[in-house]
């Protein structure tokens, strides 16, 4: 394993260790927590096991410790209680909590980078069109997945899901966090394609 990725893995994994301790330490409810956590819970110990054989870019990287930190604010004081997201509601003279909004936007942002770069390394794609809307329908496929983890846990747990839903009364939310996504991901592929390409050029060399 190249010694720069190693020092960039430690670093994430210590700064996810914090914000662990520090997100778990007295969440609003533990059982959401734990939904909420499950990503990057799995996230961690895969990127260790493929460090050695498939080192990802330091801009994946560094999206991936992003989104990390992103849920972990989410799942402590759960989606439609974070008061970060008060504060914008306020600022901007919102309805509602905006934070779940954003973490769909993130949802989409950070899975696009990641899943471009295994399309075009694991995949044999080239940039252009056809892995953007590969990338694109890809992340929208995975925001509907995690919808339909969200439903059956709505049917399996009834109001107990309401925390981890955090619909905050939309009945619209789940067509609304899929938009969030495909908008991340679109946002995702316009600012940072070029960036990508020269980092994955960069390990090809």
């Amino acid at each position: 394993m190249d010694r720069g990725y190693r020092n960039y893995l430690w670093l994430l994994t210590l700064v996810w260790l914090a914000g662990l301790a520090a997100s778990g330490w007295s969440p609003y409810d533990r059982a959401t927590w734990w939904m909420e956590m499950a990503p990057a819970l799995i996230a961690l110990p895969i990127l260790w096991s493929t460090a050695a054989r498939f080192p990802l870019t330091s801009l994946a990287l560094a999206l991936i410790g992003f989104h990390g930190l992103v849920l972990m604010l989410g799942a402590a004081y759960t989606y439609a209680r974070v008061p970060l997201g008060f504060e914008m509601q306020q600022w901007f003279d919102l309805a509602r909590n905006p934070y779940d909004r954003f973490g769909h936007f993130v949802q989409g942002f950070v899975p696009a980078i990641v899943l471009r770069e295994l399309l075009v390394r694991l995949g044999g794609l080239k940039p252009g069109w056809l892995l953007t809307l590969l990338v694109l329908a890809c992340c929208l496929a995975v925001s509907a997945s995690y919808e339909l983890i969200e439903f059956g846990a709505a049917m399996a747990l009834g109001q107990g899901a309401d925390e981890f839903l955090g619909t905050q009364g939309d009945p619209w939310d789940t067509q609304w966090d899929m938009l969030m996504c495909l908008i991340g991901a679109g946002t995702s592929l316009a600012l940072m394609t070029r960036l990508h390409d020269r980092q994955l050029a960069g390990l090809r060399s």
